[in-house]
């Protein structure tokens, strides 16, 4: 057994006793919160070489032991304070810890990223569910019927996890507890409905698209983390037509960035990474959609028209695709113009434009807008036209950011945030003001 496993096996056994929250929660911040302050003046022996990493024993401390430990102490104060579920809490903390010896696990078997990240991923939805499971059984609560929402609940947890640590060093596990913590707070408060048919397929299928992605080299392993999250949380928050319009995006954009490479790479405006999307890019296109999509599943709750979000969703989806088909087709062509002024610019200028890209966008906003209306019967044509608009408004404002702040003040992923925001509102804006059905 490596160092590194039997690490990883020592914080496991201390995760555990985080399921002694179901009993008594107090106890556990009070257990946690010595063993944070022990850690401190631990400095040798045979405790300290059992927890140290490469860090602390520079430093001569427990850090990374105590970081986690007076994290779980502040976890499990919410529990009593702002009444934060104890099975989320557990799930956080057993996700975080088995999660990691699974992955030092997978890596003594097979150093890659990909095998390191199915390993946490897989090793953390395991744990978190039987965390739940442990909570619940010694509350006496009902397990049968929580069984698709524990499932889908425990898989959101595992991915945003695994994609936190794939872009964080091992020192922010904390921060990664304390996400994973909230995310599922949120979703165990929401009004979510779901078999267990639906959610295994909803699984499979996400995984099995993001597994594709990454094979075919149309996103790197943080991007395909991205991907899956959302396209899990749309199936279960809003459901497959939802999906279909997402995963619209995903497809064409990544056809679209292998097209002609070879020339845009010549001509310098080609993806990095040979076109594979990373977890910036693809939250930067797809964040404002997931926001829409959470509004949508948390309609009830707001004095808002859930349609409202369905059209903010599908303009920023709109939006995204129209940008991508632009900037991925009118690349391939040598004489873009500035949208502001309209003078020539060298090829892969912020905010320089072609007609063939413009027409290629305004296509994808109208692929967006078709797919829309076919899955949504109560879109009707005048949707269509209102999410086409949408897109080719958010593509425009992406264009005008590029040629006045980009580069300067903003980067390109945070561009397309705003670029997105701005098809989205125009989604919903427009849906409002022409009196499409709530």
């Amino acid at each position: 057994m490596t160092t590194s496993i039997r690490r990883a096996a020592a914080f496991a056994g201390v995760g555990t006793l985080a399921l002694v929250g179901s009993v008594l929660v107090a106890g556990v911040a009070a257990l946690f919160a010595a063993i944070g302050a022990l850690a401190l003046v631990v400095d040798e022996g045979v405790v300290f070489d059992l927890f140290a990493r490469p860090s602390d024993r520079s430093e001569g401390r427990l850090r990374g032991l105590a970081a986690f430990s007076f994290a779980t102490a502040g976890l499990a104060m919410l529990v009593i304070v702002v009444d934060l579920p104890t099975r989320v809490f557990a799930a956080a903390v057993c996700l975080l810890v088995y999660g990691n010896l699974v992955e030092q696990v997978a890596r003594s078997w097979n150093n890659t990223a990909i095998t390191a990240t199915a390993g946490f991923t897989v090793g953390g939805f395991v744990a978190a569910f039987a965390a739940q499971i442990v909570v619940l059984s010694v509350n006496d609560m009902p397990i049968d019927s929580m069984i698709p929402i524990l499932i889908f609940l425990s898989a959101s947890g595992a991915l945003l996890a695994g994609l936190l640590r794939s872009v964080l060093f091992e020192r922010d596990d904390p921060l990664v507890m304390f996400s994973v913590a909230l995310l599922l707070w949120l979703f165990a408060d929401l009004t979510v409905t779901v078999t267990p048919t639906e959610v295994a397929i909803a699984i499979a299928v996400t995984v099995g698209f993001g597994y594709l992605s990454w094979m075919l080299d149309a996103a790197s392993v943080t991007g395909m983390l991205t991907g899956v999250l959302l396209a899990l949380l749309t199936i279960v928050l809003g459901g497959y037509p939802w999906f279909a319009v997402l995963i619209s995006f995903f497809a064409l954009g990544a056809l679209s960035t292998k097209f002609r490479y070879e020339q845009k790479r010549e001509n310098g405006v080609a993806e990095a990474n040979e076109g594979a999307r990373g977890g910036g890019n693809v939250l930067g296109n797809a964040a404002v959609a997931l926001f829409a999509v959470l509004a949508f599943a948390a309609s009830d709750r707001l004095p808002v028209a859930s349609t409202v979000f369905l059209f903010a969703f599908a303009g920023s989806i709109a939006t995204a695709m129209s940008d991508t088909l632009s900037s991925e087709i009118g690349g391939v062509f040598d004489k873009p113009r500035l949208i502001t002024t309209l003078e020539r610019v060298e090829p892969g200028t912020d905010g320089g434009v072609t007609w063939q890209g413009e027409l290629a966008g305004a296509l994808g906003a109208i692929v967006v807008a078709v797919i829309a209306v076919v899955l949504f019967g109560s879109i009707g044509t005048l949707g269509g036209v209102v999410i086409a608009l949408a897109g080719v408004g958010g593509m425009t404002v992406d264009s005008l950011l590029g040629a006045t702040i980009e580069g300067e003040k903003i980067g390109n992923q945070s561009v397309n945030f705003l670029a997105t925001l701005a098809g989205a509102l125009l989604g919903a804006g427009l849906s409002l003001v022409v009196g499409l059905p709530a």
